[in-house]
């Protein structure tokens, strides 16, 4: 069985940080894509990044709203964990937060394709 445990989400004022993170527990990732996805309340989830656990490499979502440049993903392959640094944080940044896998080791931005979810980590940015 696997299992997601996303934590580090919380109240932050616009222009501050918060570090999420996915522990991954169950079975091997070792060729698997781990990926952070968001979802505001009234909207589809969307996609924010994505690792690969091996041959590094990561996706940022090109959104109108993009995170490229403020969000970074990382990944501790001994600790089974993903990170997402979210920097210059914003009030349209704020979601329920979800992390995400999948089996197949190419990187892909459809919700449909992760077969693995998390419970989510809320992050609320004020203004």
């Amino acid at each position: 069985q696997v299992q997601l445990v996303e934590s580090g989400g919380g109240l932050v004022q616009a222009g501050g940080s918060l570090r999420l993170s996915c522990v991954s527990s169950g079975r091997t990732f070792s060729s698997s894509v781990m990926g952070w996805f968001r979802q505001a309340p009234g909207k589809e989830r969307e996609f924010v990044a994505a690792a690969r656990w091996i041959r590094t490499s990561t996706y940022y979502a090109n959104s109108a709203d993009s995170v490229k440049g403020r969000f970074t993903i990382s990944r501790d392959n001994a600790k089974r964990t993903v990170f997402l640094q979210m920097n210059s944080l914003k009030p349209e940044d704020t979601a329920l937060y979800y992390c995400a896998a999948k089996d197949l080791n190419v990187i892909t931005t459809q919700p449909s394709d992760y077969a693995y979810w998390g419970q989510g980590t809320q992050v609320t940015v004020s203004s």
